[in-house]
């Protein structure tokens, strides 16, 4: 499976919409879906967010830069959970934390774990497989 392009590379747009907005709308999302279903809720927090942190560690060169950009996505994801709950204004499917800061705690500190080892699983990939771009996992 070829590996993603470096975030760096790509443009300012394409690193706004990946860094930023895809995590603000996946936590909306999981915050109205907080209100109407637990399963909805659970999977999109749970395999769906775990793929999406570790997938956003890939396009980092190792497992620091990974980390970083974990910290970020889990915190913006989880501030927007809240958000789009606050936004349905229903009653949540599943316990929350009291406080519920406690869940942008547990999802900052998941997205940087799972940042950082997909940067590590990157930075391992390139030392076995050699080059840097997509193409060089193929070989």
């Amino acid at each position: 499976m070829p590996l993603p392009s470096l975030f760096r590379d790509r443009s300012d747009v394409e690193q706004i919409v990946g860094g930023t907005i895809v995590p603000i709308l996946f936590g909306l999302v999981t915050g109205l879906a907080l209100g109407w279903n637990e399963i909805a809720y659970y999977i999109l927090v749970g395999p769906v967010g775990i793929a999406g942190g570790f997938y956003a560690g890939l396009e980092h060169r190792g497992p620091d830069e990974g980390l970083a950009r974990g910290l970020v996505g889990g915190l913006v994801f989880g501030s927007f959970i809240l958000l789009g709950h606050e936004i349905a204004n229903n009653e949540p499917e599943v316990t929350l934390p009291d406080p519920q800061a406690g869940l942008v705690f547990v999802t900052t500190v998941a997205g940087g774990v799972l940042g950082a080892l997909g940067g590590s699983y990157r930075a391992r990939r390139e030392r076995r497989f050699g080059g840097t771009g997509p193409a060089s996992a193929a070989r």
